[in-house]
């Protein structure tokens, strides 16, 4: 009785792949990666090497498609398996690359460094609400050679749980994969057992850059998952529909697929996007938007029409603040997220148009998903009658299902309890309390989780090779030490 949302009906989906395939073949998809287009043109596509625009046939892409895994796992660092990909099963993870963090005592926005994710870290790792960990902000104290690989080195020195990850070059690519397989054993075993998984993402419209064809490639081969980030901006980069931007977003994971499983088939992969619609009075890519929440949805629906694992980015907002704009645009997009039973949905802990990260709104969000994904349950029979087998003894008093047994035994399985953070006192206990706003509470609640955190056991020898692979790669970018990591001592 899982409760779910859909959108479009099966007639509307086949209208939309159709016009995807039509897309790839007319005006075809521009893909600017040589080996890639050498994949392509063997496996039967038309390539055009001056315009590097690429023509593929139905045909191939559904070859690519029947060899995609329907589901696959990302464990931890205890090598369980803890992120399910595919089905109905939803997770969250915080959002990424964002450049900023909220200074909660100003309300300022500050170019993040190392200190700044460690607290993230800190704060998702904490909080059961969240899955998987992510990258979740690129740190301006280390160069930008070293952006993609670093934010992945803290989250491994600092968390247990699965990674949702990026790269932004052809060579760093393979850099953070060796990091992993540190960890892992080796890369058979990071490929048996993947931690991380890669977004890789077609830059709209219809094209898939350099480094985001040979990030596909080389997750392929290295049998570490991908999934593919499409964002489709509708208006701008985009058909202005909404239907459109689903269409354009199906071709560019569909070309996404094809060169991915052309490289190696049977590697796992994503159908996932951080689609949004262009604002046309501001300029801006408002990612609160429902009609963002509207297309993540249904290009979901399209991707499990094809039996593929899903993600979206949602529950960010385009608020500046944590204010009640904030908490309505990150709560409806979690909700429509779970309703719609994406596997992997990013973007909590964000404000700005993803540009700026939050731990206090990490905790806030954290208690949404909590009700989404109690939401998501359903209605639950627990009981053999429904109400009838309650009422034995009941003598019309409000208070008597209090005394029953049963109601101790089951109003936590039906009830979500929330954290601190949410508010049900009486007027007077709110008072008593301080009188604090959700603000208030979620910062006393970033202090005790901060103040508690106990840095995971890691193995010593592990730690120090990764460490000295950093090391080497920063004194190549002209660092002569990585920054100073509190409590930390490398052997």
């Amino acid at each position: 009785m899982q409760p779910k949302l859909s959108l479009l009906d099966d007639a509307l989906i086949a209208r939309i792949l159709d016009e995807a395939y039509q897309l790839m073949l007319k005006p075809g998809i521009k893909v600017q990666n040589e080996e890639a287009r050498k994949l392509l043109a063997e496996a039967g596509a038309q390539v055009d090497e001056e315009t590097m625009i690429v023509r593929i046939p139905e045909q191939i892409v559904r070859q690519a498609l029947e060899t995609a895994p329907r589901q696959f796992h990302l464990f931890d660092y205890e090598d369980q398996p803890k992120v399910q990909y595919g089905g109905d099963a939803v997770h969250f993870d915080p959002g990424s690359s964002g450049i900023c963090v909220l200074i909660p005592e100003t309300l300022e926005h500050k170019t993040a460094v190392t200190e700044d994710l460690i607290r993230i870290i800190k704060v998702a790792e904490s909080l059961p609400q969240y899955d998987a960990q992510s990258t979740a902000v690129v740190c301006d104290d280390v160069p930008k050679e070293l952006h993609d690989l670093y934010r992945l080195y803290l989250v491994m020195l600092f968390s247990k749980k699965p990674i949702v990850t990026g790269a932004f070059t052809n060579t760093t690519v393979h850099h953070m994969i060796d990091m992993l397989a540190i960890f892992a054993g080796g890369r058979e075993n990071l490929r048996e057992h993947p931690r991380a998984i890669f977004d890789a993402c077609p830059s709209p419209p219809l094209i898939w850059s350099n480094f985001g064809a040979g990030n596909l490639i080389t997750l392929a081969r290295a049998g570490v998952p991908a999934e593919i980030v499409s964002m489709p901006l509708a208006g701008a980069a985009a058909p202005v529909t909404l239907l459109g931007a689903v269409t354009q977003h199906a071709a560019e994971c569909l070309s996404g697929i094809t060169i991915h499983q052309l490289a190696r088939a049977g590697s796992p992969i994503v159908w996932g996007g951080a689609a949004s619609t262009f604002d046309m009075r501001k300029g801006g890519t408002p990612f609160g938007s429902v009609e963002t929440a509207m297309i993540g949805s249904s290009y979901t629906q399209v991707g499990k029409s094809l039996g593929l694992p899903t993600h979206a980015y949602l529950g960010g907002t385009e608020s500046k603040i944590l204010d009640m704009q904030a908490g309505l645009e990150s709560g409806m997009g979690a909700m429509i997220g779970a309703l719609s039973g994406i596997n992997m949905i990013s973007g909590s802990g964000m404000i700005d148009s993803l540009l700026c990260h939050s731990p206090e709104k990490l905790v806030i969000d954290a208690e949404g998903i909590a009700m989404a994904k109690r939401m998501v349950q359903g209605m639950m029979i627990h009981t053999e009658t429904l109400a009838t087998g309650f009422y034995e003894g009941v003598n019309f008093k409000g208070g008597d299902f209090l005394k029953q047994r049963i109601t101790l035994q089951l109003f936590q399985k039906e009830q979500h309890m929330p954290g601190k953070v949410i508010d049900r006192d009486s007027m007077r206990g709110w008072k008593e309390s301080g009188s604090l706003d959700t603000f208030a509470r979620a910062r006393i609640r970033v202090t005790e989780i901060l103040a508690s955190y106990l840095r995971p056991e890691l193995d010593p020898v592990q730690v120090a090779e990764l460490h000295a692979f950093v090391l080497t790669l920063a004194k190549k970018a002209g660092m002569k030490n990585l920054p100073m990591i509190e409590n930390f001592e490398f052997a």
